[in-house]
């Protein structure tokens, strides 16, 4: 039972780690949410903006200008917050793989792997808190920017939604959350 629930918490949080790298690595956190007729469909990430012409499939994409510039501090937080889960998810999915049962790795004391795979548990358990706060903080603030500009009747001919990568972030944390939760409350 217990190689079973490993593996399923391994698989678990290899899946989530890689929605987690895929979310802060793409560019999709906002979307235009406009309802009219578009052209362009226009994404707005943590390293760049693109848009899409919808005619031709034409894609280009501005850079910001540099990772030390002058961001806006839902950008500056959500990247902070989303490489450092990322790490901590890399680094207990590394640990997990050397605590599993069927790795030969310190197979001569269960013990120790037992721990390396609760200690694997505590590190994605925070990994993962920081990638939702990361994920949901971008969230709550598009979507209170655009409650600004609703309640002050402004339009100012575009306004963005929550994008995949905001949804990805979300997901990977939440699913690293449940494998954190597996391993260190059901393991023993």
């Amino acid at each position: 039972m217990s190689t079973a629930l490993q593996m399923t918490v391994f698989g678990l949080a290899l899946l989530s780690t890689v929605f987690l790298l895929l979310a802060t690595c793409t560019d999709c956190w906002m979307v235009n949410a406009d309802d009219s007729l578009e052209v362009s469909h226009k994404c707005r990430g943590l390293w760049r903006e693109c848009v899409t012409n919808m005619q031709d499939g034409v894609r280009t994409c501005d850079q910001y200008d540099s990772i030390l510039a002058d961001h806006p501090v839902k950008i500056v937080v959500t990247r902070t917050l989303l490489i450092t889960a990322d790490l901590l998810a890399g680094l207990a999915l590394a640990t997990l793989l050397l605590g599993l049962d069927c790795i030969k790795f310190l197979k001569e004391d269960p013990r120790v792997k037992l721990k390396m795979c609760y200690g694997a548990g505590v590190i994605l358990g925070v990994g993962s808190i920081l990638g939702l706060v990361g994920s949901v903080w971008y969230a709550v603030d598009v979507y209170l920017e655009r409650a600004m500009l609703v309640s002050h009747n402004i339009f100012l001919g575009v306004h963005y939604d929550f994008g995949w990568s905001c949804w990805l972030g979300m997901a990977g944390s939440m699913g690293c959350f449940v494998a954190s939760v597996l391993l260190t409350c059901c393991l023993y």
